[in-house]
């Protein structure tokens, strides 16, 4: 039997007071994501009572592990003054993020039954922006004087270490402004009485609180950073991003872009309603349709070539899905490098060249295909239609794909959203119009 199964089992007997002793045991000793993950799938009235069994600590770590659908269903269990208790154990940030989906009354509660230091440190991150460095800092962060020595370093870091926290010691001075940080291999290997002044790693890339957060993804992908430290415009240090935080970062991102791509977001997974669904979606769905009306004008002014030559509206549905799946394809690989930063809108040029190259490629190829199938069922004036037709709108999709995000993003408006339905239509009209045209001139006089 799996893990997960084994789990979810031990879970349902604890639950519903039919447990043996090995059940708790293995539910001790999962992982709190592990947990988390069985929770999700335990029903809303079994939850609160395991739940309650894992201890204040414990039940704050699988907390950080759920998604926000099942987060809020436990939380309806769970009475404001048990749940405030549950946050004091937990990290800031993490805290933070719960409080964030609560209704305002409940939350304003919540943080009055917290402790006080815990509860300012949660006040200050939801302070910050959504998708900030600020929302996503830790205000649980190592930092000594110039003038400590590694022995008092040491000690320090015995008594303080978090396990939540990738360690980085940092440096500040009188006046708490960062002045670097101490590499953990010349801590360890230096003389008890060196002071940290003289160890320090000047080059220490820092962000402030209002920088997105995907610019501090990038940050640790380039310079490989355990952790990012936020600093204030006089350069005070407010707290640190740890790589744990930066892979949320990331998955958080990369979700968000793909459903923007749909026209939605994360949120219709878990707790939009269908009416709420739709009426996020619609503007886009009517949009499409206006846009596809006009080649429906398209077809219907070349009504008379159609009913001359009827074979031509055969190959209609496959020039419009070779080339609608050519611009996808690009519009995809555009907005993930403009969010990774490897397309670059200073450099638009690179990856344009490159969607030409991949483009003729992929239009010679399908070209020949058709183009073969047209003079078989046809003719050769006919087979020529066809393959012109289908090299030319892949290669225009592929280029469209490629500019009309970045000439969003150039423009202000969001690559992932607004990219996908305009390259889509765009793309069906002008391939009818370069069909329909290209069949006009060859065909008149022969087929005509």
């Amino acid at each position: 039997m799996a893990e997960d199964d084994r789990l979810l089992h031990a879970a349902q007997r604890l639950a519903t007071a039919e447990a043996e002793p090995a059940d708790a045991e293995a539910l001790r000793e999962a992982h709190p994501a592990d947990v988390a993950h069985v929770l999700q799938h335990l029903d809303p009235g079994e939850r609160p009572a395991l739940f309650r069994s894992l201890g204040l600590e414990r039940a704050g770590d699988v907390l950080s592990e759920l998604d926000d659908h099942t987060l809020l269903e436990l939380i309806r269990g769970l009475d404001d003054l048990e749940l405030s208790r549950i946050l004091d154990q937990m990290p800031a940030e993490h805290a933070a993020d719960v409080v964030d989906e609560l209704p305002t009354e409940q939350a304003e509660k919540i943080l009055d039954l917290m402790e006080e230091e815990k509860s300012e440190e949660v006040q200050g991150i939801l302070e910050h922006p959504d998708e900030s460095a600020g929302r996503h800092m830790s205000p649980d962060f190592l930092a000594l004087p110039e003038t400590a020595t590694v022995e008092t370093a040491i000690q320090h870091i015995r008594r303080s270490m978090s396990e939540e926290h990738a360690f980085e010691l940092y440096v500040v001075d009188d006046h708490e402004h960062l002045v670097g940080r101490v590499p953990l291999r010349r801590l360890l290997v230096a003389d008890p009485r060196t002071p940290l002044a003289a160890l320090l790693d000047h080059e220490l890339v820092s962000v402030r609180p209002e920088t997105d957060r995907e610019e501090v993804a990038r940050l640790v992908a380039k310079y490989a950073l355990v952790s990012v430290p936020v600093v204030d415009e006089q350069n005070r240090l407010l707290g640190a991003i740890s790589q744990d935080d930066v892979i949320d970062i990331v998955q958080a991102e990369a979700s968000e872009d793909i459903f923007r791509l749909a026209g939605s977001d994360a949120a219709e997974l878990e707790r939009r309603t269908p009416y709420e669904i739709a009426l996020l979606r619609l503007p886009w769905v009517l949009t499409t349709l206006l846009i596809e009306l006009f080649a429906g004008w398209v077809i219907h002014a070349f009504d008379r070539t159609l009913a001359q030559v009827i074979l031509l509206a055969s190959f209609i549905p496959v020039i419009q899905a070779i080339s609608g799946n050519t611009g996808l394809q690009a519009v995809t690989m555009v907005v993930r490098g403009l969010a990774t930063g490897q397309v670059q809108l200073s450099r638009w040029w690179e990856p344009l060249r490159r969607q030409a190259q991949t483009s003729s490629i992929l239009g010679v190829v399908c070209a020949v295909v058709v183009g073969t199938i047209g003079l078989l069922w046809h003719s050769p004036a006919f087979g020529l239609v066809v393959a012109v037709s289908m090299f030319i709108s892949v290669n225009l999709s592929g280029l469209a794909g490629t500019l009309i995000p970045m000439l969003s993003k150039r423009l202000g408006f969001d690559p992932a959203t607004s990219s996908a339905p305009f390259v889509a239509t765009l793309v069906d009209v002008t391939g009818l119009v370069i069909y329909f045209s290209i069949g006009l001139v060859v065909l008149r006089g022969t087929l005509l």
